[in-house]
C-alpha cells in the first residue's frame, strides 16, 4: 500500500507508530466515504448475503425467532454506521448477532423464557454503557485470559456442530419413516456430505480471495436441488416487530431476578470480550492499516443491544467472519455496513424467499462455523502447555456443564492453581500472589487492549 493511499484513508502513521487522523483535513468524513462507495457497496453486499444462512442458524441456535435475529443485524448495522461517524471502533467491522452467545441467549430463554428476555437484553446493554464509561472492558481482559475465552468459545463451538449435524439426516416432515436407514434418509445423508465437501474445497480455495464464494454456491447449489429432490426446508415464523417496554413480567420473582442479572453480568462479559478480540483481529485486516478503538466499539454495541431491547431484539457484535468477508469484498469504510444491513432487511420484509433454503445448506455452513470456533484453540499454543490444558478443559466444561457454570470453575480452577504454584515455589503472601497473577494476566491480554 503506497503511502499516498494511506493519508487517501484518512489516517498516517506517526513515527512512534501513533495513528494522526487527517480526513477532516482533506477530505471530510463524507467524502472519504463517496470516495469509496462503490466497492463498499458491492462489498455490503456480498457480505449481507452471506450473513443470511449465518444470521438464521445463531438465531435458531439461540431458540430465537429467525425474523428478530434479522431484525437485531439489520438495528445493529445501522447503528453502528452512524457511531462510526462520531466515535469509530472499527472501520470494516461487521456487526450482527454471534454465534459464541447463542448458547447463553438459549440458556436464558429456557430459564426465564422469551418474555423476560426484552429485559435481559436491556440490563445486559446497560452493564456494557457502565463499562463503557468507566473504560473497564480493558480490566475484563485481565480478570478473563484470553486463552480461557478461547476454550467456552470452543466449547461453545462444539454444541454448534452437535446442533446442526441433525440437520445433515433430517427427513422433509411428511416423509415415511418405516426404518430409520431407508433410501431416503441415505440420500439426504448423500447430499449433505456432497454439499459439505463442495463448501470446504471451495473455502480452502477462495479463504483468501473472496471467502463469500462457497457461501454462494452451497445456497445456489442447495436451492436448486430442492427444485428436484424433496429435501427439509427452513420455517420462518411469523412473528410481529413491534415497540415495547423492556421491563421484566408481572410475577418475576426476586430470587429470578437475582438469577437474571448474574446472566446479564456473564452475558455482558462475554459479548465485551468478543468485540475486544474480534477487533484485534478487524485491525490487522484493515486496507489502510486504522487503527481499532475498542471502547468505541463497545459505545456501538451497548446502545445497539439497548436499542434492540424495545423490539425483542438479540445482542451483537462485530462477528470476525463476515468482517473478514466484508474485507476481502473490498470494503473500505463502515458505509458497507449500510448495504449489508439493507440486504439482511430485505430478506427480513420478505421472509418467505428465507424458505428456499435448504437445511442442509445450512447445516454445513453451521458446522464450519462451530469447526472455525474450536479451531480457535490454536492461538493458544503460544501461550504455553498451561494455557493449552485450561482452554481445552474450558471447553470440556461449557459444553458438559453450560457457559456459566463452565466459565466459573475453569476460574475458580485457575486462581486455585496460580496461588498454589506461587505460594509454593516462590513463598509468596497471599497478596503478592493476587498481585502477580494480574499483572500476568495483564502482561498477556495486553496486545488485546
Amino acid at each position: 500500500m503506497s503511502s499516498n493511499e494511506n493519508q487517501a484513508g484518512g489516517e498516517n502513521l506517526a513515527p512512534d507508530g501513533s495513528v494522526v487522523k487527517t480526513a477532516d483535513k482533506h477530505f471530510g468524513a463524507a467524502a472519504f466515504q463517496a470516495k469509496y462507495a462503490g466497492r463498499d457497496a458491492a462489498a455490503g453486499i456480498i457480505t449481507g448475503t452471506m450473513a443470511i444462512p449465518l444470521s438464521i442458524g445463531i438465531a435458531m441456535m439461540s431458540d430465537y425467532p429467525i425474523k428478530v435475529g434479522l431484525a437485531t443485524v439489520v438495528f445493529a448495522s445501522f447503528v453502528c454506521w452512524t457511531m462510526s461517524w462520531f466515535r469509530p471502533g472499527n472501520y470494516i467491522g461487521s456487526p450482527g448477532i454471534a454465534a459464541g452467545l447463542a448458547p447463553a441467549l438459549a440458556l436464558g430463554v429456557s430459564a426465564f423464557g422469551m418474555e423476560n428476555m426484552a429485559f435481559c437484553i436491556f440490563l445486559t446493554a446497560a452493564m456494557q454503557a457502565v463499562c463503557w464509561h468507566f473504560n473497564w472492558q480493558k480490566y475484563l481482559l485481565v480478570a478473563v485470559p484470553v486463552y480461557l475465552v478461547e476454550g467456552l468459545l470452543a466449547g461453545i463451538g462444539l454444541k454448534i456442530m452437535l446442533k446442526f449435524f441433525e440437520f445433515t439426516y433430517e427427513l422433509p416432515a411428511e416423509a415415511v419413516e418405516e426404518q430409520f436407514w431407508n433410501s431416503a434418509r441415505i440420500t439426504m445423508v448423500a447430499i449433505s456430505a456432497a454439499g459439505m465437501a463442495v463448501f470446504l474445497v471451495l473455502f480452502s480455495k477462495f479463504k483468501d480471495i473472496q471467502p463469500a464464494v462457497p457461501y454462494f454456491v452451497l445456497i445456489i447449489g442447495g436451492v436448486i436441488i430442492a427444485q428436484f429432490i424433496q429435501v427439509p426446508m427452513i420455517e420462518v415464523e411469523d412473528v410481529d416487530l413491534y415497540l415495547r417496554l423492556p421491563i421484566p413480567e408481572a410475577g418475576t420473582t426476586v430470587w429470578m431476578f437475582v438469577l437474571m442479572v448474574l446472566f446479564c453480568a456473564m452475558l455482558a462479559t462475554i459479548d465485551v470480550i468478543e468485540q475486544v478480540m474480534s477487533n484485534a483481529a478487524i485491525e490487522k485486516l484493515d486496507p489502510l492499516k486504522r487503527k481499532c478503538n475498542s471502547n468505541n466499539s463497545l459505545l456501538s454495541i451497548w446502545m445497539a443491544n439497548m436499542g434492540a431491547s424495545f423490539f425483542g431484539g438479540m445482542t451483537n457484535l462485530d462477528g470476525l467472519a463476515k468482517s473478514t468477508t466484508n474485507r476481502l469484498a473490498g470494503a473500505y469504510t463502515k458505509f458497507s455496513i449500510v448495504f449489508i444491513g439493507s440486504v439482511v432487511g430485505f430478506f427480513l420484509f420478505n421472509s418467505e424467499y428465507l424458505e428456499f433454503l435448504p437445511k442442509f445448506a445450512l447445516a454445513a455452513i453451521m458446522i464450519f462455523s462451530g469447526y472455525k470456533m474450536i479451531a480457535g484453540l490454536v492461538h493458544v499454543t503460544h501461550y504455553g502447555p498451561y494455557a493449552m490444558m485450561l482452554a481445552i478443559a474450558t471447553g470440556l466444561l461449557v459444553f458438559e456443564l453450560g457457559i456459566f457454570e463452565g466459565l466459573i470453575i475453569a476460574l475458580v480452577v485457575h486462581a486455585i492453581i496460580h496461588y498454589m504454584v506461587y505460594t509454593k515455589h516462590d513463598n509468596m503472601p497471599g497478596k503478592a500472589v493476587i498481585k502477580r497473577y494480574f499483572e500476568n494476566l495483564k502482561k498477556d491480554s495486553g496486545n488485546l487492549v
